[in-house]
């Protein structure tokens, strides 16, 4: 789960934030580099074809490799060739391709998510389920790490040594992360193939469809009822503050006037050691303190942060105060995520894993991706500072909705305590 986990982080960044960064540089104004985050959308509607990769085999492959690492290695495949095809393009004479690649590498990703959830889920008994997210989300910030300074570093080491924007050294670095997903496709390879709990098989297409595409969604209706709407507002904006603000971050580092080996440094690696951190704490509480209080502080913790990105706005390239903002961000946000994973995990039905995982983490980005598609035109038209207290006041509806929660006792978390606690 280590390296499975590390081949699932590496592409996010590199599709979205560290790709920010690369047009910023390239000379790509941030209205265009907003609307390109809607290329994030695609895992917002991975739901659509959860079902499938939940049910279907691929010919060939399934049969050499069984249903869950086949539908990895091919994941992993499309990750590979997009990235490989962004290594080959300048954004700065040809942004159109860059997209298409990025849209095979999202698409991938996506893909490559939902068969590991369902993997990770699949693998071991409800005892070990902890033991395997914990692992899962340190390979995944790992990757994060490498995606994100990794790639910075790299591009600052192969620049030819002109001064200004080098192309050249951007691609060396895309095709050293297309290497790095031999990571996950060599331990794919190594894995062995999980049990699953089969549902009786369909005698003909209308059960077949019924099954793989109604039922867990059937499912969950079931077990929560009208309750079910406020889950999965919930779901849909909680993490809307961090995913609007996040888009912007990137280009608001090279507009204060950071290097990339700084932002490598600072936000890159050492941010996301707080990050990992951060989820240290955050499960710690979590089980002491239960999840939705977890995740109530960890939407005041997310929204607050962001106020903090205002104030060093206003400071310009201070690298002391960016160690501090980006300490204190990325700590709260591993907080919200240990217990927001806690609480997707506790809604999820073993028999149809796969699928409603994909439309809970599906949901959660939804909305916040669409918003975060207008950072751009809002940075443009109010500045950085106005920006990132906005994307604060729009944390507060989420604690409505968990304090909702809460009160109406939405989700009865003692019959889930016992497997959240071991």
């Amino acid at each position: 789960m280590l390296f499975l986990g590390f081949s699932a982080g590496l592409p996010l960044l590199l599709i979205l934030g560290t790709l920010s960064f690369w047009l910023r540089e390239a000379g790509i104004d941030r209205s265009t580099i907003g609307y390109l985050t809607w290329v994030g959308l695609i895992y917002a509607f991975k739901w659509t074809w959860a079902p499938l990769v939940d049910r279907l085999s691929i010919p060939l492959l399934s049969t050499l490799f069984g249903r869950r690492r086949s539908w990895l290695l091919f994941a992993q495949f499309l990750i590979v060739l997009g990235l490989v095809g962004m290594a080959g393009i300048d954004p700065k004479v040809q942004l159109t391709p860059i997209v298409w690649c990025a849209l095979l590498v999202a698409f991938g990703s996506a893909t490559q998510d939902i068969a590991l959830d369902a993997f990770r889920i699949e693998s071991a008994d409800s005892d070990h389920q902890a033991a395997l997210a914990a692992t899962y989300q340190t390979g995944y910030r790992l990757a994060l790490i490498w995606s994100g300074a990794g790639v910075l570093w790299l591009a600052a080491r192969a620049e030819s040594g002109a001064a200004g924007y080098d192309a050249g050294a951007w691609q060396f670095a895309y095709l050293c992360m297309a290497l790095s997903i031999s990571v996950g496709v060599i331990t794919t390879l190594l894995s062995k193939e999980p049990a699953r709990t089969e549902l009786a098989r369909a005698r003909n297409a209308k059960a077949w469809l019924h099954q793989t595409l109604i039922e867990p969604f059937a499912d969950f209706i079931k077990r929560y009822g009208w309750h079910a709407i406020l889950i999965l507002s919930l779901i849909a904006i909680y993490r809307i503050s961090d995913v609007v603000m996040g888009i912007m971050a990137n280009p608001f580092y090279v507009d204060m006037g950071y290097t990339k080996d700084e932002v490598a440094a600072v936000s890159k690696v050492f941010g996301v050691v707080m990050t990992l951190v951060g989820a240290f704490v955050g499960g710690v509480l979590t089980l002491r303190f239960g999840v939705m209080r977890i995740l109530f502080l960890g939407a005041i913790l997310s929204a607050v942060s962001n106020l903090l990105f205002a104030w060093l706005a206003m400071q310009g390239h201070d690298l002391q105060g960016l160690v501090w903002v980006i300490s204190a961000d990325n700590l709260s946000s591993g907080i919200a995520t240990a217990a927001f994973i806690a609480f997707l995990s506790s809604l999820t039905n073993i028999q149809y894993s796969a699928t409603q995982y994909a439309l809970f983490s599906s949901m959660m980005l939804l909305l916040p991706k669409w918003l975060a598609g207008f950072s751009g035109v809002f940075v443009d038209t109010f500045g950085y500072s106005i920006f990132f207290i906005g994307t604060a006041i729009i944390g507060a509806p989420v604690l409505i909705l968990i304090w909702l929660a809460i009160r109406l006792k939405v989700v009865e978390f003692k019959k889930h305590d016992s497997q959240l606690t071991k």
